[in-house]
């Protein structure tokens, strides 16, 4: 172990400005594990230590982290493998790779595997510290920016309603379900995430669709009814260049999609499909025949349960069929009905 590295004898007071992160330190030298641990410990960080990468995993499905500390060479699984593990449970998961070997890896490797960050024994105790402080502010950054982008798609999703006041809230009732249904189906956070933002959006192409026809209180004619079905192209061509880092505009675009192909407007299977616009699909359905409609009254939701069971595996995904019914019936899952 490289011996350099010791923890400063005057104890630094909290840190005003540090977020409370959890951080899991894997090292097979207790003796280096320790040292980071008990220097991150005194500046308010909460950590947690295994000696190999198989122990890690254990502690990763147990509990989230915020950051992942570990040596890259340790016998059995190695740190490189064991970030790629990791970031299947927690895709959001920040690594920083730790290594007396550095001249067998260079930063641009280890980046482009995962690693949020890469350093090299020896090192000051302070440079550990640094980067994770510059982690920490990147990660408050983005999600300042997220957070912005979430408020623009939610601005979007209103600006639909005032199109089709009818369907007031339909987008946002739409995706509280599919975020549900994708949490029971225990869907990474980047997906859950890409469903809510998904849902909230998926009829924007309504917009290019006449009021008169989106709030006739008649059947529509099949003229009418192209229209209609168009709102899934015009919808992808507003959000395809709009850099979200969720796959919005095809979620948009496969939400009538269905799996035995009899969907619109690609006619694509399955199997081509994303189980986001899968979940959207089963979502929209469940949330429009439970609803008010300019042409008839609510159907409610059991008639809207029974028919998702009766396209099941035909036009809807059947995982997502069950646990929709399951969140209904036995979870007791309600729609706002606000939105």
């Amino acid at each position: 172990m490289d011996r350099e590295i010791e923890v400063p004898a005057t104890p630094e007071t909290t840190m005003e400005n540090a977020l409370s992160r959890n951080v899991l330190i894997v090292d097979d030298e207790e003796e280096y594990r320790e040292l980071i641990r008990s220097y991150l410990s005194k500046r308010g960080f909460s950590c947690e230590v295994a000696s190999n990468g198989e122990d890690a995993l254990a502690l990763l499905q147990k509990k989230p982290f915020d950051v992942l500390i570990t040596d890259i060479r340790m016998k059995g699984m190695d740190g490189i493998r064991l970030m790629t593990e990791a970031h299947k449970g927690q895709p959001d998961l920040d690594v920083i790779i730790i290594t007396g070997y550095a001249p067998a890896y260079s930063y641009t490797e280890i980046v482009h595997a995962g690693a949020a960050d890469f350093i090299a024994k020896p090192f000051e105790i302070e440079e550990l510290h640094a980067k994770l402080d510059r982690i920490r502010r990147e990660r408050r950054a983005f999600r300042q920016l997220q957070l912005v982008l979430e408020q623009s798609i939610r601005a979007l999703s209103l600006a639909m309603e005032f199109k089709d006041p009818y369907t007031a809230g339909h987008q946002r009732r739409v995706a509280a379900l599919a975020e549900a249904i994708a949490l029971e189906l225990g869907l990474s956070r980047g997906v859950v995430d890409a469903v809510r933002m998904g849902g909230l959006v998926h009829d924007i192409g309504k917009i290019s669709v006449p009021s008169e026809i989106l709030a006739k209180p008649a059947r529509l004619q099949p003229v009418e009814f192209q229209l209609i079905r168009q709102h899934t192209e015009a919808g992808f061509e507003i959000l395809k260049n709009v850099d979200f880092e969720w796959p919005i505009a095809e979620i948009a675009f496969q939400h009538h999609e269905r799996m035995d192909g009899s969907g619109y407007p690609r006619g694509l299977t399955g199997d081509k499909t994303l189980v986001e616009a899968r979940i959207i699909a089963v979502s929209d359905v469940v949330e429009a025949m439970s609803s008010h409609r300019p042409y008839r009254a609510a159907l409610g939701i059991d008639a809207a349960l029974e028919e998702i069971s009766r396209g099941r595996g035909t036009w809807f995904d059947p995982e997502v069929v069950d646990v929709c019914v399951r969140l209904f019936r036995e979870k007791h899952f309600e729609f706002n009905a606000g939105g």
